[in-house]
Order: C-alpha cells, then structure tokens, then sequence
C-alpha cells in the first residue's frame, strides 16, 4: 500500500466522495440543457422553413384570368384592393360586391367617388360592412352576407401577403362556400429582392406569424373573438 492509498479514509458502504455526487448530479442537467436547446434549434430551423414557403406561396399567387363567380368581396386595407374589386363587378366577375371592414366614418358616396364609379353600380350592387375590425372579423361578416344572399362561390379581393389567411379565417367561418383567391400585388416578391428591404420582409414575417396563430386556432378550435364592432360593444355594456 503506498502513501495515497493509506490517505484515502475508509467510508461507510453507500457513501460516495462528494465529488461524485456532484459529478451524478449535473449528469442530468446537462441532458436536459442539451435537449432544450435541441428543441430550440428544431423549433428555429421548421419556423425559418415555415416562413420561406409561405414566401414562395406568396409570391407565386396570381390572379385568375377571366374569373367568374356569384359575387366578390373585397377586404379593406388599402383602395389598390377596392379599385381592383370595383374592375371585377364592372366586367360582370360576380352579381354584388361586400366592400368589408368599412370604417364607421367612410361612406359609400366617398368611396364611390374616390373609385370613379357610377352611383347606379353602387345602389345596384355594392354593399357596405361597417362591421368588421380585422381579418377574423372580415371572414365572419362576409359570411352573414353570403347567407342573406344565398350565394356559393364568391370572390376573394385583398393583398397577396394577406390571402392565405384570409382564405383560412373565410373558410373556418363558412366551410360551404367555395373562395377563389383574387390577391392584389403591391409588391413583386418573386426576384427575391424583397428580402434586402427591411420593410417588406418585416411585413412578411407579421402576416406569416399571424397566420401560424391562425391555422393554430382552425386546429384547436380555440377562436372566441367574432372581430364585430357589434359583439364588441355588447361586450363593453355587459
């Protein structure tokens, strides 16, 4: 026996030095780091692909030659998508246009105006949603108005970023009736150079992220907001 052995104390069965203790110890966490950060980078990388396929989804949109449908809604955000629906009902695409998510202090004269169209288009077959207060709210009014209307296949008017959920909010809220993607294009995403433009893509990654939680809520079933100025202001006196 040499002279470290004869340092070593002698322990009682079942007690380990303190070092290996330490060292069983942090076995554990270590693993569990590992696994975290595996997740992350899983998480990360299907995220990064998420979004580059809905890009390329994005960017390939066109609009239908010749399309024909019952009628055409058109949701607000900007007159590029009211000018483009108003061509529609004019070239016969559908019988009535919904014009949805009209702000309170819009009026159809204004728009009217502002789209160079005939007052006999709009009292003929031009309807105002003043109720809608985002896409969720859009899809659910665009649906009331189909079932007073009876109508089966209806056109579908706003950004080509913005389509993918609008289809899925429209089609959750009315699975019958047939949408057929009419996107208006602001942007051409299909060179690729929108990613050197900061503010392209921050739009991109906040439509992309919105319609993750969207298609999250289609699959649980979890959506609880009507997005209607009415349901909201029952809400408020309640």
């Amino acid at each position: 026996m040499n002279a470290l052995e004869r340092a070593k104390p002698d322990l009682p069965e079942g007690i380990r030095p303190e070092g290996e203790g330490r060292r069983r110890r942090k076995g554990p966490v270590r693993i569990a780091v590992r696994v975290v950060l595996a997740l992350i980078l899983i998480a990360a990388v299907a995220g990064a692909g998420g979004f580059l396929y809905f890009a390329e989804t994005v960017a390939s949109m066109e609009a239908p030659q010749d399309p024909k449908a019952d009628a055409i809604v058109v949701l607000t955000g900007g007159y590029q998508r009211i000018d483009s629906a108003i061509g529609l009902l004019k070239q016969g695409a559908g019988q009535r246009l919904l014009i949805s998510g009209v702000n309170p202090t819009t009026s159809g004269t204004q728009i009217r105006k502002l789209t160079q169209s005939s007052s006999a288009l709009f009292e003929c077959c031009v309807d105002m949603g003043y109720e809608a207060v985002d896409t969720i709210g859009n899809a659910n009014e665009t649906a009331r108005w189909i079932s007073d209307h009876q109508f089966r296949r209806v056109l579908v008017v706003t950004n080509n970023y913005h389509m993918p959920r609008s289809l899925l909010e429209l089609r959750v809220s009315d699975p019958q009736t047939e949408f057929i993607a009419y996107p208006v294009v602001n942007s051409d995403l299909r060179n690729g150079n929108w990613l050197r433009q900061p503010g392209i893509v921050k739009a991109m990654l906040s439509e992309y992220l919105k319609y993750s939680l969207a298609r999250l809520r289609a699959v649980i079933g979890a959506r609880s907001w009507s997005g209607l100025r009415g349901d909201m202001s029952g809400l408020s006196g309640s």
